[in-house]
């Protein structure tokens, strides 16, 4: 039986700005092979990134639209396609591999997915994931722990953001529930990712998630800062989820905790913590609550703002209130939209790509 429509299916998800590239091992076409059938790889690449009616795709694909419709429903059940909802029409659009394919697994993983999952991720997504330099998270620390009278916008904040959803689902972490698979579990709290509108409503409809009000959700986000994680969304203004995210399991922390890398290739600070030494007790909790190794103490607290994700989560727990979270003067915006931040990632990404090959074409 040939492997063709596997590999068309990775060249097809590979062009996305986070891709799906290919291994020596050829471990990504073992999770396609566990993921789609054939017939269900061939009718992936059909479809475009943006939601589009079946008929549409249908015609450029010249296929028989009833036919490809019953696929398409059911592969979205599957969570192999996204679909969405508009004005009484339903709409197709592909599922890339992160955010997509990965997290939608989060029912369906078992402990050979979660190896496969994390053989990719040691070989080759890692480097994925930093390779543009662009972050595709934004970190924002809940409101207690912001300084006040700050001007903050919308984007800034969670709150404000979350009562305004009109939908809104918390699944099971998939980072470390892969990890509790292959025995490498963390303490952490399982049932944390929030996702908002039509990703909600996904989740929702396809019984990987369920649906909970803003009052729970708020509730979800303290306790998840309660427990040490790290608040992330998408690096745009518009909320579509929100990672709680621990250090030793989240596919982006790793990259920063694991293997020392600079924060930028994954999560956007918008915060920064700062210390008033008059008012600190030295008591040394920040240090052990800080995520990323950003706090030290030599006569004083010191906070290396290069590694500080602006979390909140030492202020939280300091008891001489001494900590502060401000917005940083030097901050990067998030992007309008996703579709902006996933623009900017593959340009980044092919500049980036086109540098390393020119480089070890002179040497």
């Amino acid at each position: 039986m040939t492997d063709t429509a596997y590999y068309k299916l990775r060249e097809f998800l590979d062009q996305f700005p986070i891709g799906y590239p290919e291994t020596d091992s050829g471990v990504e076409i073992k999770i396609l092979k566990k993921l789609f059938t054939q017939d269900e790889a061939q009718t992936a690449v059909l479809l475009s990134p943006f939601p589009e009616e079946v008929e549409k795709i249908a015609v450029r694909n010249n296929q028989d639209a009833d036919e490809l419709r019953m696929k398409l429903e059911s592969m979205s059940l599957k969570g192999l396609v996204f679909r969405s909802r508009r004005d009484g029409n339903t709409l197709y659009n592909t599922a890339p591999f992160m955010i997509g394919l990965y997290e939608y697994s989060v029912d369906i993983i078992d402990e050979e997915l979660a190896g496969l999952f994390r053989e990719y991720y040691d070989t080759a997504f890692l480097t994925e994931l930093g390779i543009s330099n662009v972050p595709g998270f934004k970190v924002i620390p809940i409101e207690e722990n912001i300084e006040p009278n700050q001007v903050l916008l919308p984007h800034h904040t969670l709150e404000e953001k979350i009562r305004a959803s009109r939908k809104i689902s918390v699944a099971e972490c998939i980072c470390r529930k892969e990890t509790r698979l292959i025995d490498e579990a963390c303490d952490y709290p399982l049932e944390t990712c929030l996702s908002f509108g039509v990703a909600a409503e996904y989740y929702i409809e396809n019984g990987i998630g369920r649906e909970i009000d803003a009052d729970e959700a708020i509730r979800i986000l303290n306790e998840a800062d309660k427990a040490g994680l790290v608040h992330a969304g998408s690096n745009s203004k518009h909320l579509s989820n929100i990672c709680n995210c621990c250090p030793c399991c989240c596919a982006s922390m790793k990259g920063i905790t694991n293997l020392g890398h600079d924060k930028r290739k994954y999560m956007n600070a918008l915060y920064e913590a700062l210390v008033n030494p008059q008012e600190c007790t030295l008591c040394e909790d920040c240090i052990n609550r800080c995520p990323v190794g950003a706090i030290t103490l030599t006569d004083e607290i010191q906070i290396n703002r290069q590694k500080c994700l602006g979390c909140g989560l030492c202020a939280g727990v300091c008891p001489s209130e001494s900590i502060s979270i401000y917005l940083r003067e030097d901050r990067e915006e998030p992007y309008d939209k996703v579709s902006d931040m996933g623009m900017a990632i593959l340009e980044a990404k092919q500049r980036n790509t086109l540098k390393q090959s020119e480089k070890k074409n002179t040497e």
